[in-house]
Parts: C-alpha cells; structure tokens; sequence
C-alpha cells in the first residue's frame, strides 16, 4: 500500500524539546557535551560598558554561532546566519528557541573587532587545555608543520612594490663575499586591498599567490592541536619553531621531548637550540651544497678555538657578522701560494672566504646522526606526515581554512584560531561517541574510558536509555 504525507499542515506546537528533534550522533550535539564557555563572560567584561547601549548579543552565543559554522564549513557571517535560520542544530547549539530572533551578520563582525584575536586564542587554548584533562595529550612528541592560506583577494588588486628602500637599508656584504655582485631581486607584487597578504608559493614549479602562512604544532598522541599562529606568507617557518614549543609548554603544562618537522625547519640554529633545552630532533637535515669551488663541508671549523681550517691545513680568521654568522677570511699570502687555489675560489678574488652560521656545529651532529636513524626515529618522522599534514587537509577541506574568510592579518588568525578549537573540539567528543554507539549496540556490560568517566557519572550521555556503570 502505497502511503501518503500531509505537507501543508503546518504545526502550531512542537511536542518536546528542541533538543530530540537532533540525532544524538550530530556534530553539534557531541560537541556541547564537551564544550564549556562559561569563562568567556568574565574574560570579554571589559570590552563592554556595564552602565550605557543597548544589551548586546549574550557572548557564549555569538561564540557558538561562530563554531557551528566551522562545524559545518561556514566561514562567511551571512551565509552562517541565513542557515541558522532554518538549521535547528544551529539554533539549539547557539541558545536560540524557534521564535526567538537571531542576531544581524554584522554582529559577529563587530565582535571580531571589538575583541581582537587574543581573545579567540584564548578559546582555542581553552580546548587543548580540555584535550590535556581528558588525556588526550602527553606532548612527548610534538609535529610541526606550516601551510599556506590564499589570501581573499583578486589578481587585478596587485601592484608592484618598488623596493629601492629596503635594498638601501640591508646590511652591505664584504668586499671579497662569495655574495658579492649578486643580481639584485625583482620588486614584489602586492595586494592594495590586503597589505598584510605577500606573495609566497611552497613549491617552485607554481607561480606566487597573495597568500598568509599557519603555524601549527599537533601532538602525537590524538593529533591534537596544541599551538597555531598565523604570519605573513613570506615568513620563514624555521624561525617560528622554537617560540612554537615554548607555547606548546605553557599551554600543556609539559615538556616536549621529541619535534618533528620536515627540512624546512633544518636551521642550524634550531638544531643547537633543542639540544640546549633537551628536546630530540626529528628534522631531516639538508644535504651540503656541491658546486664549482670546494664546499663548506671540506673545511673544518674548530667551534672550541673559533678556527676554521681550510683542506690545506691554513688558517682562517673571524673577518665580519654577517646575518646570523661570521664570515672567516684566510690569508692572501697563504691563497696566493696555496696548490689548492684553482679549485677553491675564483680568480677575482683575493683570497678564500667562508660563512660559518650560528649553531654549525649542531648541524654537524645533526647530519652525523641522520645516518644512524632507527625505525624508531623513521616511524616518527613517517607520523610527522600524517599527523600534521593530515590535520591541514582536514581544516582546508572540511572547515574552510583554504582560503581567508576576511581580509587582514587579524581577522586570519582569528579564522585560524576558531578552525583549530573546532578540530580538537572533534577529537574530544569522539571519544564520547564510541561510547554512546557501544552503550547502545550492546546494553550490557559498558567498559568506561578515561575521558567519558566524569560525563558517564553525571549521566551526561543519553543513549534512549537508562544507562548504568558494571559493578
């Protein structure tokens, strides 16, 4: 018999609340069994006057409509509003009954300004500090990783930016560097309508797009993200990881032991900064340049007298600090006579000059020890890859993070933060749900994991029916 729906009957009253018109699976209705907000109203007091104006848009829910867009890869207020409109999830997660009036699009701007990204930061910490209390993070071992974001401009926005100023105000090179005479760099492109986007590629092979750079340190344990920062795109990401693990620290409240990350990262500097703080590095080092005159790798540098030897044995003097190292200079009476001249330097010049880097000899044992990698060291190196770089792809292609939402540093990092706190947020109510789906598969014995303990003992989790913990 073929059945029949009534379609133009509209209800008067909703039998029941609004929350068991929601499947107990949906993302949002996991995500409230594991979010607390009730922080936020203290932290955001000040930004308000408590005597004039209107009542504003209670904080906790402007903050929840934000994350349920995320949630659903809404990253755009208008297009955000219009579905929670018709969306009940939404409207459940925000705090907004069906009669109730939701608040303008330009509301969440205005909040976004009114707050500042310190604010958003704040919430995204909140919830690796969550992750931490369910167990969630041990910060062992610690991936990092950069990812562009394309800029939310046009091509035709961009202009030359003549940079006659900056080349004038570089720090000149000594007379006989191997640098000397140099062609000078083109004059970059930049966007008129966002200044803080530069012009950055990752691979060599594609041409430069307006683009800002995310900063993210994910910990092994449940690729949790403990820790992202947004820059300009032509940041350098090697620079980044050493403030990356103290803020790892703070937030977490542990040491990291162990940091991955991809050659990128392979800054002599870095390398001498962990063995310092005692952190093991899983950094493939790059490979010594081989060109035409004799590598750096010939000569030795003897870092407990500050020598450097050349192959044939002569010594070469501390000459200039140049960025972040010093050039040496051998001497023009021992060049002049050396068997090894031919091959060592260009006829233009005097005599041979070498740059030695900050941290040189850390790269050294760094290379040494590249060779000697375990599986043990190999299998960290291989999770590197999927951990973070999987937790990208998640965040560009599920919530929106593959292209600014808004202009300006600022609003990025804002994105950027909320993109994070959802991602954990996902992580912490995952293990919510497998309970949930093995409560109610077997109505028996339910074995209670470390992180559901306390929601299981407050009877937070609703599977239909009564559910009680085995003697």
């Amino acid at each position: 018999m073929i059945g029949r729906q009534e379609r133009w009957q509209e209800d008067l009253f909703v039998a029941g609340p609004l929350r068991e018109l929601i499947p107990d699976d949906h993302i949002l209705k996991r995500a409230q069994k594991v979010l607390d907000l009730s922080w936020l109203r203290d932290e955001v007091r000040e930004s308000y006057c408590e005597e004039n104006g209107r009542p504003s848009i209670d904080p906790e829910s402007a903050v929840r409509l934000m994350l349920a867009g995320f949630f659903e890869g809404i990253v755009h207020d208008r297009k955000l509003m219009r579905q929670a409109q018709v969306n009940l999830a939404i409207r459940w997660f925000a705090g907004y009954r069906l009669h109730e009036a939701l608040p303008e699009h330009s509301s969440l701007t205005r909040i976004r300004q009114r707050w500042g990204p310190e604010r958003f930061k704040r919430i995204f910490q909140k919830t690796v500090q969550a992750c931490v209390k369910a167990g969630l993070v041990d910060a062992e071992t610690v991936h990092v990783d950069a990812t562009l974001i394309r800029a939310d401009v046009s091509w035709e926005s961009l202009v030359e930016v003549h940079a006659e100023k900056v080349l004038t105000e570089n720090p000149e090179e000594p007379d006989d560097s191997p640098d000397k005479g140099a062609k000078p760099s083109k004059p970059k492109k930049r966007s008129t309508t966002d200044p803080d986007a530069t012009m950055t590629t990752n691979r060599n092979d594609q041409r430069l797009e307006p683009s800002y750079k995310q900063h993210t340190a994910v910990d092994d344990k449940s690729g949790i993200v403990v820790d992202v920062e947004v820059t300009t795109g032509d940041q350098n990401e090697g620079q980044q990881l050493l403030g990356q693990l103290e803020r790892v620290e703070e937030v977490t409240g542990k040491a990291v032991r162990c940091a991955t990350a991809d050659g990128s990262y392979a800054h002599a500097a870095n390398y001498a900064a962990l063995e310092e703080r005692g952190t093991e590095a899983v950094i493939p080092p790059r490979e010594a340049r081989l060109g035409k005159w004799l590598p750096l790798v010939r000569f030795k540098y003897d870092a407990r007298h500050d020598v450097v030897r050349c192959p044939a044995g002569r010594k070469l003097g501390r000459a200039s600090r140049a960025g972040n190292g010093w050039w040496y200079r051998a001497s023009v009476k021992d060049c002049r006579r050396c068997a090894l001249r031919a091959r060592c330097f260009s006829a233009k010049l005097a005599a041979r000059v070498v740059r030695i880097v900050d941290g040189y000899p850390a790269l050294l044992r760094a290379r040494r020890k590249r060779l000697r990698w375990d599986d043990a060291t190999y299998e960290k190196y291989v999770r590197h890859r999927w951990r973070v770089e999987g937790v990208h792809g998640i965040e560009k292609t599920q919530h929106g993070l593959r292209r600014a939402a808004r202009r300006g540093l600022w609003n990025v990092r804002i994105q950027s933060f909320l993109t994070a706190a959802v991602m954990n947020l996902k992580r912490l109510a995952a293990p919510l749900l497998a309970l949930f789906f093995r409560c109610i598969g077997r109505r028996t014995r339910v074995e209670v994991i470390a992180p559901c303990r306390d929601e299981f003992s407050r009877g937070r989790i609703d599977s239909g029916a009564p559910l009680r913990r085995a003697a």
